[in-house]
Parts: C-alpha cells; sequence; structure tokens
C-alpha cells in the first residue's frame, strides 16, 4: 500500500504528516494489526524526504505502541489504537497496598490517553536487566523503582536519560536521571526523634531489617538516632523464631513482620504499647484501625503517584523529595 503524501506548504513538520498517514490508514482500515507497513526507502522516495525524518516518525509511532520493528523484516502495527499519545514503562519492586495507591493516583492524574504498563523485578537483578533491555525504545517515558538492586545505571543508561523518572530510592550514581524519592536516612532519624519521648520509655529498640528488601539509608538512620540519644537497640532481619521480651519497640518496615509481632502479643496475653512498642511503615487504612491503630512512619504514596503524573503530563526534569511524616497512634 501506499502512505497519504505530506503536503510541502502545510506549517506541519514532515514527520507529523508520515505519523498522520499512518494512523488515518490504520483508522481507514487500510492497515489492521499485523500488517506490514511500507519500507522506509520507499516511504523517503515517495515523500522526497530525508531517512531520518521516515525513522523519526516511525519510532514516535513505536514509542506510542501503535506499531513495533522486526530486525531484518520492517515495520508492522502492533495496535489499531491510534488515540494512545503517551506510552510509560513503569517498573515496580512489588505490589503491596501502598505502592496500589501510588499506581491508582498516577492513573488519576495522567493525561487522557496515556497508556501505562506495569512490571515488576521482586528484587532480582537479572528480571529487572531484562526488563529494561526489553523496553527500550518502545516507550515514550520509563518510571523505574530500583529498590536494593546494585549497579543499575549500567542498563538504564541505556534509555534516553531525558525519558527516564527514578522512584522512591534515589543512589548517587542515579541522580542525573529526574525522580521523586524517599530520604530514608533522613526520615527514619527525623521521625524517631518526634517520637522520643514515647520510646524513652521502652528499654530497647529493635529494626527488622532486610538487605535485600529495605533501604540502606534507613539503617544507618536508625543506628545514628540510637547512637546519638544513648538508646539500647538491636537490628535483627526478622521475627520468626524471636522470642519477644516486655520493654522492647519495634520498629517494622513490612507488614509480614508486623503482622507475626501481632500475633506473639496476643499468644503471650500482652499489651501492646504497655508490653511490647510497634512502629510500622508505609501508612494504610488498615494500620489506621487494627489493635487501636498502629504508630507508623510513612510517606504520601497518593501524593507521589500524583506529582509523578505532572512531571510525566508536562515532560519535568526534576529530582523532587517525597515528605514523610510521623503518625503516632495506641502502639506507641
Amino acid at each position: 500500500m501506499t502512505l497519504a503524501p505530506i503536503e510541502r506548504k502545510l506549517g506541519t513538520p514532515k514527520y507529523k504528516q508520515i505519523i498522520n498517514s499512518v494512523e488515518q490508514a490504520i483508522a481507514n482500515k487500510q492497515l489492521v494489526k499485523g500488517d506490514k507497513l511500507p519500507s522506509i526507502s520507499k516511504i523517503q522516495k515517495e515523500n522526497k524526504v530525508s531517512r531520518d525524518t521516515v525513522l523519526t516518525a516511525l519510532n514516535e509511532l513505536k514509542t506510542r505502541g501503535i506499531v513495533q520493528s522486526i530486525a531484518g523484516k520492517g515495520y508492522y502495527v502492533l495496535s489499531e489504537n491510534i488515540v494512545i499519545g503517551k506510552k510509560v514503562f513503569l517498573l515496580f519492586d512489588e505490589l503491596n497496598a501502598f505502592k496500589e495507591d501510588l499506581y491508582n493516583s498516577l492513573l488519576k492524574y495522567l493525561e487522557v490517553n496515556t497508556q501505562v504498563d506495569i512490571y515488576f523485578h521482586h528484587f532480582n537483578t537479572e528480571v529487572f536487566n531484562k526488563l529494561v533491555f526489553d523496553s527500550i525504545g518502545n516507550y515514550t517515558s520509563y518510571v523505574i523503582m530500583p529498590a536494593n538492586i546494585k549497579d543499575t545505571d549500567a542498563v538504564i543508561s541505556q534509555l534516553p536519560k531525558d525519558k527516564v523518572y527514578i522512584l522512591d530510592q534515589m543512589y548517587p550514581e542515579l541522580k542525573k536521571y529526574s525522580g521523586i524519592y524517599q530520604n530514608f536516612e533522613k526520615d527514619i532519624y527525623t521521625n524517631l526523634s518526634k517520637g522520643l519521648q514515647a520510646l524513652e520509655k521502652y528499654s530497647k529498640l529493635v529494626l527488622l531489617f532486610s538487605k535485600k528488601n529495605q533501604p540502606l539509608g534507613m539503617l544507618k538512620g536508625f543506628k545514628l538516632f540510637c547512637k546519638e540519644h544513648h538508646l539500647n537497640h538491636e537490628v535483627v532481619d526478622h521475627v520468626q523464631n524471636r522470642v519477644l521480651q516486655k520493654g522492647e519497640v519495634y520498629v517494622v518496615p513490612d507488614d509480614r513482620n508486623l503482622i507475626s509481632i501481632i500475633k506473639k502479643i496476643k499468644e503471650l496475653n500482652w499489651e501492646l504499647s504497655k508490653d511490647v512498642g510497634i512502629i510500622s511503615y508505609n501508612d494504610t487504612l488498615l494500620k489506621e484501625v487494627v489493635e487501636g491503630g498502629i504508630t507508623t512512619i510513612s510517606t504520601d504514596f497518593n501524593e507521589m503517584g500524583k506529582r509523578l503524573a505532572r512531571m510525566l503530563n508536562n515532560k519535568e526534569q526534576a529530582q523532587i523529595e517525597n515528605p514523610n511524616h510521623l503518625i503516632i497512634r495506641q502502639s506507641l
């Protein structure tokens, strides 16, 4: 088939006219999913434009998910949904209640006709690298949550720098990219300081910390706080086989250990707050009501999603530290 020719007297850029021609052919059913587009050389000769102009048009259609390229064969129609204006690659570490809040907020505030493809790496380096490599050239924006995976810049640097947005943890080697992050070292230190009066009633602070899943800054901030305030403290990776002691207060970043501690307290017929204290991470509706309310250190994931959407909508280049707060309830 032949695409509608470009008109040189129009003010519309030539590559945009080529995009419009492909969209028009799809809308008119001249091209359907799976059909092959005219070759680059054919489009180039028929319209007397440069090869780069044709490639610019096809690459934009590719990033919107409308066409795909197959090495050695050419370009094919991938989707007939030509209303997609932007296509976002979203890579989370895992899905939980607060990540779901972030995701829903992002979708709520993104521009109409923006498609979001969500993936999860589950803290696996090989999965992370494959997902990022496979996404190259297919999206208008790349939102990446690196978590604790090391040397992520080696693969992220293969993406266009101005299209990358880092989420949640911002390592030194990633500070060249835009993004929204938490300052875990500062946040835990600041928020524990706000609760110092309550914490001094306990004999020991215990941080449940997994090197695989939790930010190193959280560990640094916890140790610094305890050292400066001369507080007895301990760091453990789980509570599965731990015997709880009265007078301990647990700082719990993950909900699995939170449930285990509450269960142990109930089995001992102890009173939460009086015998053992709890500070959880990442606030949810459930933590507002369970056991009379669980004290949390939490960022605003709804605000993070809203702010991220604004950045993607406006192609904004910035690094933003998302605010974090201590919410004191009955568990402390």
